[in-house]
């Protein structure tokens, strides 16, 4: 895959998307940090909308549009589409003529630690990339659970500037080619970003937040704006018993519910993502495309297969 202009010996480029949408102050302080350095090309991709825990969800059935828009110092568009869905075009070579050499997803407004990474639109971004063989990051400043505390774009600023030495290392180590192809890296910057401990190498935890739904009266007290449709099935052949069944269905009144408040997840070993982020370090964490059962479980099935493959075979005698 032709790679940007820092395969060739010029400036490389890096390109931004994320899941708070293309007006975020994380993107648009992670761009600025990037362009104030003049050391890249820097592109914008990035959905036209809030798409938070969009995970990698892509827009399977459905079109998107494109549409360019005025970021200082970049070349931006904004799209009608998910995290992954913004990666996926920006590298296809549809609307930039080359591939990036390093895409950066973030600057997410809250942390993704642990088990939370797999609901996560900027993992999501981020790891698209690494399907396509191409250097990825993602990156989340851990603003939730700061009581009392308005969330300040200085915040924003300082945690681009910290991930600025990171950016810049892994650049380089593409360009030597001694960068590692088989992970991306997923970073967390703390509440404390102007006091932070350093960086620190991390594991994915275990951690993740509750969530709890509440029945609520009416779409417009659960925030939405479009009220529930089922799907439309056309299925071929005799059609009358399912037709019937579901005009009936959707004449029932519905009930409409709403995610409650998370609750505050438990701390893991030190080692691991949440844990070291909460000690106030910048937490950088490898990840793959999947994530590998523990290795007492894969022993586990490895004695209980067979058993259930005679028990099969008995079955047909």
């Amino acid at each position: 895959m032709e790679n940007g202009n820092g395969v060739s010996g010029g400036k490389p480029t890096v390109m931004v998307t994320n899941d708070d949408g293309i007006d975020a102050p994380g993107l648009r302080a992670l761009v600025r940090a990037l362009v104030s350095t003049n050391l890249f090309h820097v592109l914008v991709f990035a959905p036209d909308s809030e798409r938070s825990a969009a995970s990698h969800c892509v827009s399977w059935q459905r079109s998107v549009t494109v549409k360019k828009v005025d970021v200082p110092g970049a070349t931006a568009f904004a799209i009608s589409g998910t995290p992954a869905d913004s990666t996926s075009l920006a590298i296809s070579k549809k609307i930039f003529p080359s591939v990036p050499d390093l895409v950066v997803s973030g600057i997410n407004l809250g942390c993704n630690c642990g088990y939370d990474i797999v609901y996560s639109g900027t993992v999501g971004g981020a790891r698209e990339a690494f399907f396509h063989g191409i250097p990825s990051v993602a990156v989340s400043y851990d603003f939730y659970n700061m009581a009392g505390r308005k969330l300040n774009i200085d915040d924003f600023i300082l945690s681009a500037e910290a991930c600025m030495p990171i950016i810049t290392a892994i650049l380089a180590g593409i360009k030597n080619k001694t960068y590692p192809q088989n992970c991306f890296l997923n970073i967390n910057v703390p509440r404390k970003v102007g006091n932070h401990k350093g960086y620190r190498l991390t594991r994915q935890g275990k951690c993740f937040y509750k969530m709890g739904w509440t029945q609520v009266t009416s779409e417009a007290q659960a925030g939405t704006t479009s009220s529930p449709r089922a799907m439309e099935i056309k299925p071929s052949g005799n059609t009358n018993g399912c037709t019937e069944e579901s005009a009936l269905s959707t004449k029932e009144e519905h009930l409409v519910f709403k995610l409650d408040t998370v609750e505050t997840p438990a701390v893991d070993n030190d080692d691991t993502d949440y844990s070291s982020l909460q000690e106030g370090y910048i937490t950088v964490t490898p990840l793959s495309a999947l994530s590998p059962a523990e290795i007492d479980s894969v022993a586990f099935f490895k004695k209980w297969l067979p058993g259930v493959s005679q028990r099969f075979s008995s079955s047909l005698c």
